[in-house]
């Protein structure tokens, strides 16, 4: 796999309770796995076929959970749908970033919210108790905790070195990685 083809988010720490899964659900989400390798898949794909191929690729080298980010796509419905199929087929969750609405119209298995993404609540309302939804924390501590607290299945932590695609983010250290684990799970005990 061509480093140019993933970004990996840099560090994911999953501290929040995994919740219940209902048998009831007609399409049962995948659970959240917390190990394993988390794809993100570039911001741009020529079409939706090297999109999937590239998903296809990352899970047969052992990604065990795949985020869909793509900035102003063609065809965001038409790519999300493909990719969920692929990842159904593999038994690994798919994470919508950015996107609430995209998530839900898919039923995908959770949604990934940044800084500016709208608040977790309302994503946990309209994603259902049953959905994953993970939180960007960047370098803040005290915004995992907050997470957490209101929810999030995982929080999630970088940039850790430079980055073409997050020039201008703020820079984590395993100081803060630390911290966030101890403090996290002295909420969550």
């Amino acid at each position: 796999m061509s480093p140019a083809l993933w970004m990996f988010r840099d560090t994911l720490i999953s501290l929040a309770h995994p919740r219940r899964r209902h048998d009831s659900e007609v399409t049962p989400r995948m659970h959240f796995p917390y190990r394993g390798l988390y794809v993100i898949t570039r911001a741009r794909y020529p079409d939706t076929h090297h999109l999937t191929e590239a998903v296809v690729a990352a899970l047969r080298g052992g990604a065990a959970v795949v985020q869909y980010r793509a900035k102003q796509p063609a065809d965001p419905l038409g790519e999300a749908a493909a990719l969920l199929a692929v990842c159904r087929q593999a038994g690994v969750p798919l994470i919508i970033n950015d996107d609430v609405e995209l998530a839900a119209a898919i039923g995908a298995d959770g949604v990934h919210l940044g800084r500016e993404d709208g608040a977790l609540a309302a994503a946990r309302q309209r994603m259902g108790l049953e959905a994953i939804i993970g939180v960007s924390c960047y370098d803040s501590v005290e915004r995992a905790v907050q997470a957490v607290a209101e929810g999030a299945d995982y929080v999630a932590f970088g940039r850790f070195f430079p980055s073409a695609t997050k020039p201008l983010a703020p820079s984590a250290t395993l100081a803060t990685l630390a911290e966030a684990r101890r403090r996290v799970r002295a909420k969550t005990n």
